[in-house]
């Protein structure tokens, strides 16, 4: 069975390793795979008019350099944009991130075939996430696996604005652009800042405060 791939990572040497496993497969794939470094490389490479072939799957770092121009900023961006426009294409997730509030993004908005830790991987994972892929499952490496069941249960309370809050002030966003970002008022930009305090165990405190106990509870 003929398979095309892209793997758009910034490190080449991992993209050769992920390469050597699928060529040595013993699944009874052909795996043809193609190579991006960067959003605007997997870009041109994906939505040129000329583009050959089309691709059963694409395996993304969330961490790549961006394309401004098309307004791709991250691995993340580029996910979205294909689910949109090339449905047919499968899209896998690989991050070293294992912040909760960014995986939870990662699953909630993306939703990928599969979302795999690096630090998880080996061949035979990578290969069983592979082959769960083809055949139209879904795929979770274990950590990713273990951090859904606790996003099931301890971040019921953190709704998806509070969750928004608390990743754009960890990005340096200030208070009045958090407003225009998500369409709330002051009052209710407060409003959530306390709600969050309260879930995060801070009776007082500032947006550092509120960082600080972020990070020491691995949501950010």
């Amino acid at each position: 069975m003929d398979i095309n791939v892209l793997m758009v990572d910034d490190h080449p040497l991992i993209i050769d390793g992920y390469k050597s496993i699928l060529s040595y497969n013993k699944l009874g794939y052909n795996v043809k795979t193609t190579s991006a470094y960067n959003c605007k490389e997997a870009y041109d490479i994906i939505f040129s008019t000329n583009a050959v072939p089309i691709f059963d799957i694409v395996f993304i770092d969330v961490t790549l350099p961006a394309y401004h121009e098309e307004k791709i900023n991250s691995g993340e961006d580029l996910a979205l944009l294909i689910k949109n426009k090339k449905p047919q294409t499968k899209v896998v997730i690989l991050t070293s991130h294992v912040e909760i509030l960014m995986l939870k993004r990662i699953l909630k908005e993306i939703n990928p075939k599969a979302l795999l830790l690096k630090n998880d991987i080996t061949s035979d994972e990578f290969l069983e996430a592979f082959d769960s892929v083809i055949k139209g499952s879904f795929y979770h490496s274990k950590t990713i696996k273990s951090i859904n069941n606790d996003l099931k249960g301890s971040l019921k309370k953190l709704d998806h604005y509070n969750s928004q809050i608390i990743l754009l002030l960890s990005q340096g966003i200030k208070s009045k652009s958090i407003q225009e970002q998500l369409n709330l008022s002051k009052s209710a930009i407060d409003k959530r800042k306390v709600a969050i305090k309260e879930y995060l165990g801070i009776d007082k405190g500032n947006d550092e405060d509120i960082l600080r106990e972020a990070r020491k509870q691995g949501l950010i």
